[in-house]
């Protein structure tokens, strides 16, 4: 991509509706050309993979198949790959971390206004980031407060048990053992200063570290 060239976008959500609104806010910025959608993440990543896309536009959830963090890893750990902008209704850790390590350059609510959303597909393109206030504000408590902080790993087992699943059921979900599944809720309740599987669920709910 030259200065003067139009940034291409691709833009990857299952929603028609959020691509159309997308499209209109976008199409209307100058240098900023809607080149592609994609209803899969699986499409996200072939497009992508076509090497004229400059910055993709990617949603977290898909109704089915691959995930949007999933698909980001793929697109990105390409030679020239475009860069990745999340754009989603999700800001929990669970959401936000698989993501960002994942590779995406920038994570951005979907009720950002207009002019935000222009200007991260812009700061994307340069090779910058950009994040939501409540995402940027969760990455630094974690910074400021690495103890209390949940792992990757963590935040799945946690995210599992908020969803009634049994230790055992957790550990066929991960490939895990049954007693991995224990050391990691162990490790929960102490970070969490709590001593049950339910306050752990509701605590961390609290704090936006799962969804529920």
């Amino acid at each position: 991509m030259t200065d003067d060239a139009p940034i291409r976008l691709l833009l990857a959500d299952d929603h028609p509706v959020v691509r159309a609104g997308l499209r209109a806010v976008l199409e209307t910025e100058p240098g900023l050309v809607v080149a592609a959608e994609a209803v899969t993440a699986e499409d996200a990543v072939a497009r992508a993979a076509e090497g004229d896309i400059d910055v993709v536009l990617m949603d977290l959830r898909f109704g089915r198949g691959m995930g949007g963090a999933e698909a980001t890893a793929l697109i990105t750990t390409r030679p020239g790959a475009p860069r990745v902008l999340i754009v989603t209704t999700y800001d929990s850790d669970a959401d936000t971390l698989p993501a960002i390590e994942a590779g995406a350059t920038g994570y951005l609510l979907k009720d950002a206004p207009p002019e935000d959303l222009a200007a991260a597909v812009r700061t994307a393109a340069t090779g910058r980031t950009t994040l939501a206030p409540t995402v940027a504000d969760r990455l630094m408590h974690r910074l400021r407060t690495p103890g209390t902080a949940l792992t990757r790993r963590e935040t799945e087992v946690l995210a599992l048990v908020a969803e009634g699943l049994s230790n055992q059921a957790v550990g066929r979900r991960l490939h895990l053992t049954e007693g991995t599944v224990k050391s990691h809720l162990a490790r929960v309740y102490a970070k969490l200063g709590v001593d049950s599987r339910t306050a752990a669920v509701a605590t961390a709910t609290d704090l936006g570290l799962i969804r529920r």
